[in-house]
Protein backbone atom coordinates (compact mmCIF):
# COMPACT_ATOMS: atom_id res chain seq x y z
CA UNK A 1 0.00 0.00 0.00
CA UNK A 2 1.67 3.55 -1.18
CA UNK A 3 0.33 6.08 1.82
CA UNK A 4 1.17 10.30 1.96
CA UNK A 5 1.24 11.37 5.24
CA UNK A 6 0.83 15.39 4.65
CA UNK A 7 1.10 17.03 8.73
CA UNK A 8 2.77 20.01 10.03
CA UNK A 9 3.62 18.88 13.03
CA UNK A 10 7.28 17.20 11.47
CA UNK A 11 7.44 15.20 14.79
CA UNK A 12 4.11 13.48 14.78
CA UNK A 13 4.53 13.12 10.87
CA UNK A 14 7.55 11.59 10.78
CA UNK A 15 6.32 9.49 13.71
CA UNK A 16 3.11 8.54 11.98
CA UNK A 17 5.58 7.91 8.96
CA UNK A 18 7.75 5.23 10.91
CA UNK A 19 4.74 3.46 12.37
CA UNK A 20 3.01 2.93 9.06
CA UNK A 21 6.67 1.81 7.70
CA UNK A 22 6.43 -1.01 10.00
CA UNK A 23 3.07 -2.03 8.80
CA UNK A 24 4.82 -2.74 5.55
CA UNK A 25 3.57 0.64 3.70
CA UNK A 26 5.48 2.26 1.41
CA UNK A 27 4.93 5.96 3.16
CA UNK A 28 5.96 9.41 1.93
CA UNK A 29 5.99 12.25 4.43
CA UNK A 30 5.36 16.14 3.65
CA UNK A 31 4.71 18.80 6.03
CA UNK A 32 2.47 21.55 3.95
CA UNK A 33 0.12 21.54 1.61
CA UNK A 34 1.81 22.72 -1.75
CA UNK A 35 4.02 19.81 -1.54
CA UNK A 36 1.33 17.20 -0.74
CA UNK A 37 0.00 18.33 -4.35
CA UNK A 38 2.97 17.91 -6.00
CA UNK A 39 3.37 14.68 -4.54
CA UNK A 40 -0.02 13.51 -5.35
CA UNK A 41 0.52 14.71 -9.27
CA UNK A 42 3.23 12.69 -9.41
CA UNK A 43 2.71 9.69 -7.44
CA UNK A 44 -0.54 7.10 -7.30
CA UNK A 45 -1.14 6.69 -3.25
CA UNK A 46 -4.01 4.73 -1.80
CA UNK A 47 -4.42 6.53 0.95
CA UNK A 48 -3.68 10.45 1.80
CA UNK A 49 -3.26 11.09 5.55
CA UNK A 50 -4.44 14.81 5.61
CA UNK A 51 -3.90 17.15 8.67
CA UNK A 52 -7.02 19.71 8.06
CA UNK A 53 -4.83 22.54 9.20
CA UNK A 54 -2.15 22.46 6.79
CA UNK A 55 -0.50 25.54 5.53
CA UNK A 56 0.81 26.94 1.99
CA UNK A 57 -2.33 24.96 1.00
CA UNK A 58 -5.36 23.97 3.50
CA UNK A 59 -6.36 20.33 4.03
CA UNK A 60 -9.78 21.93 3.00
CA UNK A 61 -8.85 22.88 -0.49
CA UNK A 62 -6.57 19.76 -1.18
CA UNK A 63 -10.09 17.79 -0.69
CA UNK A 64 -11.68 19.89 -3.16
CA UNK A 65 -9.20 19.42 -6.14
CA UNK A 66 -8.70 15.95 -5.41
CA UNK A 67 -12.75 15.68 -5.82
CA UNK A 68 -13.01 17.74 -8.66
CA UNK A 69 -10.68 15.40 -10.51
CA UNK A 70 -12.22 12.01 -8.93
CA UNK A 71 -8.92 11.12 -7.76
CA UNK A 72 -8.72 7.45 -6.46
CA UNK A 73 -6.89 7.98 -3.45
CA UNK A 74 -9.04 8.26 -0.17
CA UNK A 75 -8.27 10.80 2.17
CA UNK A 76 -7.97 9.87 6.29
CA UNK A 77 -8.81 13.61 7.83
CA UNK A 78 -7.05 14.59 11.08
CA UNK A 79 -7.58 17.18 12.74
CA UNK A 80 -7.47 19.03 16.65
CA UNK A 81 -10.94 20.09 16.27
CA UNK A 82 -13.71 17.51 17.98
CA UNK A 83 -17.82 19.04 17.27
CA UNK A 84 -19.50 16.77 15.18
CA UNK A 85 -19.48 20.43 13.15
CA UNK A 86 -16.11 20.11 12.22
CA UNK A 87 -16.24 16.19 11.20
CA UNK A 88 -19.34 16.55 9.28
CA UNK A 89 -17.63 19.76 7.05
CA UNK A 90 -14.73 17.38 6.69
CA UNK A 91 -16.51 14.68 5.38
CA UNK A 92 -18.49 17.07 2.89
CA UNK A 93 -15.96 18.19 1.52
CA UNK A 94 -14.73 14.61 0.47
CA UNK A 95 -12.51 12.61 3.28
CA UNK A 96 -13.63 9.04 3.14
CA UNK A 97 -12.72 9.11 6.98
CA UNK A 98 -12.14 11.59 9.70
CA UNK A 99 -9.66 11.40 12.81
CA UNK A 100 -8.96 13.12 15.70
CA UNK A 101 -5.58 14.38 17.51
CA UNK A 102 -4.97 12.62 19.43
CA UNK A 103 -5.02 9.50 18.43
CA UNK A 104 -4.00 5.56 19.23
CA UNK A 105 -1.47 4.32 16.13
CA UNK A 106 -3.50 0.88 16.46
CA UNK A 107 -6.96 2.55 15.36
CA UNK A 108 -5.08 4.73 12.42
CA UNK A 109 -3.45 1.83 11.01
CA UNK A 110 -6.47 0.16 11.16
CA UNK A 111 -8.67 3.03 9.41
CA UNK A 112 -5.75 3.47 6.78
CA UNK A 113 -6.21 -0.87 6.39
CA UNK A 114 -9.80 -0.05 6.00
CA UNK A 115 -9.42 2.99 3.09
CA UNK A 116 -7.03 1.09 1.51
CA UNK A 117 -9.35 -2.00 0.55
CA UNK A 118 -11.45 0.45 -0.95
CA UNK A 119 -9.27 2.44 -2.93
CA UNK A 120 -9.32 0.26 -5.62
CA UNK A 121 -11.17 -3.04 -6.13
CA UNK A 122 -12.08 -4.21 -3.38
CA UNK A 123 -10.03 -7.43 -2.01
CA UNK A 124 -10.88 -9.98 0.37
CA UNK A 125 -8.17 -9.34 4.18
CA UNK A 126 -7.07 -12.50 3.07
CA UNK A 127 -5.40 -13.71 0.12
CA UNK A 128 -5.10 -17.09 -0.90
CA UNK A 129 -2.88 -18.08 -4.25
CA UNK A 130 -1.24 -21.40 -5.57
CA UNK A 131 -0.82 -22.49 -1.33
CA UNK A 132 0.11 -19.07 -0.31
CA UNK A 133 -2.13 -17.29 2.07
CA UNK A 134 -1.34 -13.67 2.71
CA UNK A 135 -3.72 -12.58 6.44
CA UNK A 136 -3.88 -8.87 5.78
CA UNK A 137 -5.24 -7.62 9.10
CA UNK A 138 -2.56 -9.72 10.93
CA UNK A 139 0.49 -8.93 8.29
CA UNK A 140 0.99 -12.78 7.66
CA UNK A 141 1.78 -14.93 5.08
CA UNK A 142 2.21 -19.02 5.04
CA UNK A 143 2.47 -21.86 2.54
CA UNK A 144 0.74 -24.68 2.78
CA UNK A 145 0.16 -23.94 6.50
CA UNK A 146 4.22 -23.28 7.40
CA UNK A 147 4.35 -19.67 8.46
CA UNK A 148 7.02 -17.74 6.27
CA UNK A 149 9.23 -15.30 8.54
CA UNK A 150 9.20 -12.79 5.82
CA UNK A 151 10.66 -9.09 6.09
CA UNK A 152 8.41 -5.81 5.65
CA UNK A 153 9.54 -5.50 2.03
CA UNK A 154 9.63 -8.95 1.41
CA UNK A 155 5.31 -9.42 2.31
CA UNK A 156 4.84 -6.35 0.46
CA UNK A 157 6.17 -7.74 -2.38
CA UNK A 158 4.10 -10.97 -1.90
CA UNK A 159 1.06 -8.54 -1.60
CA UNK A 160 1.76 -6.84 -4.78
CA UNK A 161 2.40 -9.95 -6.72
CA UNK A 162 -0.23 -12.42 -5.12
CA UNK A 163 -2.96 -9.21 -5.83
CA UNK A 164 -1.82 -9.11 -9.75
CA UNK A 165 -3.76 -12.95 -9.89
CA UNK A 166 -1.08 -14.10 -11.79
CA UNK A 167 -0.21 -10.92 -14.17
CA UNK A 168 3.52 -10.08 -14.63
CA UNK A 169 4.32 -6.95 -12.22
CA UNK A 170 6.96 -4.93 -13.61
CA UNK A 171 9.86 -3.94 -11.32
CA UNK A 172 9.07 -0.46 -11.84
CA UNK A 173 5.34 -1.09 -10.41
CA UNK A 174 6.95 -2.92 -7.52
CA UNK A 175 9.20 0.25 -6.59
CA UNK A 176 5.96 1.98 -6.92
CA UNK A 177 3.58 0.22 -4.72
CA UNK A 178 6.33 -1.27 -2.30
CA UNK A 179 8.92 1.42 -1.49
CA UNK A 180 8.60 5.20 -1.45
CA UNK A 181 9.93 8.00 -3.43
CA UNK A 182 13.37 7.31 -2.08
CA UNK A 183 13.79 4.82 -3.32
CA UNK A 184 16.37 4.56 -6.45
CA UNK A 185 15.08 2.93 -9.70
CA UNK A 186 18.53 1.96 -11.01
CA UNK A 187 19.28 -0.03 -7.99
CA UNK A 188 18.90 -3.73 -7.52
CA UNK A 189 16.85 -3.44 -3.91
CA UNK A 190 13.78 -5.55 -6.38
CA UNK A 191 15.92 -7.85 -7.61
CA UNK A 192 17.62 -8.57 -4.01
CA UNK A 193 13.74 -8.76 -2.20
CA UNK A 194 12.69 -11.44 -4.94
CA UNK A 195 15.32 -13.47 -4.51
CA UNK A 196 15.39 -13.70 -0.48
CA UNK A 197 11.48 -13.94 -1.02
CA UNK A 198 12.01 -16.67 -3.46
CA UNK A 199 13.88 -18.98 -0.81
CA UNK A 200 11.75 -18.02 2.17
CA UNK A 201 8.73 -19.23 -0.24
CA UNK A 202 10.78 -22.89 -0.97
CA UNK A 203 10.04 -25.12 -3.24
CA UNK A 204 8.58 -25.85 -6.09
CA UNK A 205 9.28 -22.39 -7.10
CA UNK A 206 6.34 -19.75 -7.47
CA UNK A 207 7.63 -16.61 -8.61
CA UNK A 208 8.60 -16.35 -12.03
CA UNK A 209 10.90 -13.91 -14.16
CA UNK A 210 9.25 -12.52 -16.81
CA UNK A 211 10.46 -9.73 -19.01
CA UNK A 212 10.62 -6.68 -17.62
CA UNK A 213 9.29 -7.89 -13.75
CA UNK A 214 7.74 -10.89 -11.99
CA UNK A 215 4.60 -12.96 -11.74
CA UNK A 216 3.00 -15.22 -8.90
Amino acid sequence: MRVLVAEDERVLADLVGEGLRRESMAVDVVYDGGAALERLAVNDYDVLVLDRDLPVVHGDEICRRLAEREARVRVLMLTAAVTVGDRVAGLGLGADDYLTKPFAAAELVARILALGRRAATRLPPVLERCGVVLDAPHRQAFRDGVYLPLSRKEYAVLAVLMRAKGAVVTTEELLERAWDEHADPFSTVVKVTVSKLRVKLGDPPLIRTAPGGYAL
